[in-house]
């Protein structure tokens, strides 16, 4: 099926500009997943001149459908993985790498595969920015700081990644930083906190409560439901990168967020309240191995940059529900009883 997302849905008229004359062309790795659909999505609608290359080796976190309705002839795509392409990508400015292994609890289970793309992947990708002097953006995580006793990390705190996806992070950062430092590289890396928004998998936080709460299923929550995360909307993420791309300094680290700190069991309940199910649907289960209780970042940096979000969590979560439970068709197909189940991190992938 098509995915159509109006024009207001895609842009933030706080960051976007009318720059036509400044074309400037973007290869995106990972661009049918979450994420990196929704930059391609930003881009197009803003950048009316700006050309991309999507590169995504259609993985289990991407979805073709992200972008099946994009009929745009400065937008293509290539299948291919970013550990073993060998392409020069003639002229292109800038790659921004979204290509990555993110599922936390797939992690535990099989932390092989994530240091094989998160890590040794990314290396190819910096390898040929190197020879073609192309610009990198390294889009990375606020896990690589590990859990926060309540104080916000900002981007010369070291780094203490708990889970095997956050480790495979911080170390595709440190080579992105030893890049520059050694060859020069023209980089950048942001590290931004918990996303939401349309076309996220059914096995991340947000979708698995709401696609649960419309088949009418219990809502498993890790542990207690203390865990503390600042949520912001895919959209918001975007315009940061944006933000990045045509303002920030090469070599520098931007850390993302939205300052807004929610504990877990209090979205579950938002979302519940929103959709108007009762909170008797919340069960709690085990919680994972190594899961941080509270991430919080110092985004004063990007601030400075002129960047800052502007989607509140209240009407981001209504705009969310209300987009999976329109596209039943998007998810239905992917959900099973380990994408939905309680505890993934025990599951064999």
């Amino acid at each position: 099926m098509g995915l159509v997302l109006s024009q207001t849905q895609v842009t933030n008229h706080e960051i976007a500009t009318d720059v036509d004359e400044l074309s400037m062309k973007i290869l995106i790795t990972g661009g049918m997943g979450f994420i990196g659909s929704n930059f391609v999505r930003y881009v197009l609608a803003n950048y009316h001149d700006y050309r991309i290359i999507n590169l995504d080796k259609l993985g289990y976190g991407s979805n073709p459908d992200n972008l099946r309705d994009i009929s745009n002839p400065n937008y293509s795509f290539l299948q291919g993985d970013i550990s073993n392409i060998t392409t020069n990508f003639d002229n292109v400015d800038i790659i921004v790498n979204f290509a990555a292994e993110t599922h936390v609890d797939r992690s535990i289970s099989n932390p092989q595969a994530f240091l094989a793309n998160n890590t040794t992947g990314m290396l190819n990708l910096l390898e040929i920015c190197r020879r073609a002097d192309i610009q990198f953006l390294q889009v990375s995580t606020d896990e690589v700081y590990g859990s926060s006793d309540g104080r916000e990390f900002n981007e010369e705190d070291r780094l203490n990644p708990s889970s095997p996806y956050a480790a495979s992070k911080a170390a595709a950062d440190m080579l992105t930083n030893a890049y520059h430092k050694t060859y020069g590289l023209r980089s950048y890396i942001s590290r931004c906190t918990n996303n939401y928004g349309p076309c996220q998998s059914p096995e991340k936080f947000i979708p698995k409560i709401i696609i649960r709460a419309i088949l009418g299923r219990p809502i498993p929550i890790y542990g207690s439901g203390i865990q503390i995360r600042d949520w912001i909307h895919v959209r918001d993420h975007c315009s940061a990168l944006d933000r990045i791309i045509h303002s920030g300094n090469h070599g520098e680290v931007y850390n993302v967020g939205s300052r807004i700190q929610v504990e877990n069991i209090n979205v579950a309940k938002q979302i519940l309240t929103l959709m108007g199910k009762p909170h008797s649907l919340i069960e709690h289960v085990q919680d994972r191995p190594g899961h941080d209780i509270r991430y919080r970042l110092d985004t004063s940096k990007i601030q400075r940059l002129g960047w800052k979000p502007i989607i509140g969590i209240d009407e981001g979560l209504k705009e969310t529900a209300s987009w999976y439970l329109q596209h039943a068709s998007w998810w239905n197909w992917v959900v099973n009883e380990k994408t939905l189940g309680p505890a993934p991190w025990k599951e064999n992938w």
